[in-house]
């Protein structure tokens, strides 16, 4: 996992062609007048999802990995946070579903391991699959406008 500010993108575009052209499209595109959807910037390789939603107590939210996909989340405005584990030996509490690369972990299982770390608007997270993460948290329901990029592995 790896939480950074845009201003410092030239530390990760070596992780691959794709994280660099992920990480640039943050930097040259204006989140706030997209349309809430889903755009390719390569196909099914490298797709980018613009959402607005409330933020839930982490009580009720599953922790996710993904395997074929890395997840480039960034928050345009509001402020959330997230909860990170290292993906090791626990048991999924619904298995891997591979049609859209997911599978869920419960909270209760999970939470006495986890760390919860703030992103605020400007700052993005990078998910490998090896990232237990619980997005979109927060104790007091917040607005959030996030971007998600997949990069596919």
């Amino acid at each position: 996992m790896i939480v950074d500010t845009l201003d410092n993108i030239e530390q990760y575009t070596h992780l691959g062609p794709r994280i660099a052209t992920a990480l640039k499209h943050l930097v040259d595109t204006d989140f706030s007048r997209l349309e809430v959807g889903t755009y390719e910037l390569d196909g099914k390789d490298l797709f980018v999802i613009v959402n607005d939603y409330e933020t839930k107590p982490r009580e009720v939210e599953p922790f996710e990995v993904h395997r074929r996909y890395i997840d480039v989340q960034y928050v345009v405005s509001g402020e959330e946070e997230f909860g990170y584990l290292p993906l090791a030996d626990q048991t999924p509490s619904r298995p891997y579903f591979e049609k859209h690369d997911y599978a869920e972990y419960d909270y209760e299982s999970n939470k006495d391991g986890a760390a919860f770390i703030p992103l605020k608007a400007g700052m993005f997270a990078l998910f490998f699959p090896q990232d237990m993460h619980m997005p979109g948290t927060s104790a007091t329901p917040k607005t959030v406008r996030k971007v998600v990029i997949k990069v596919k592995i």
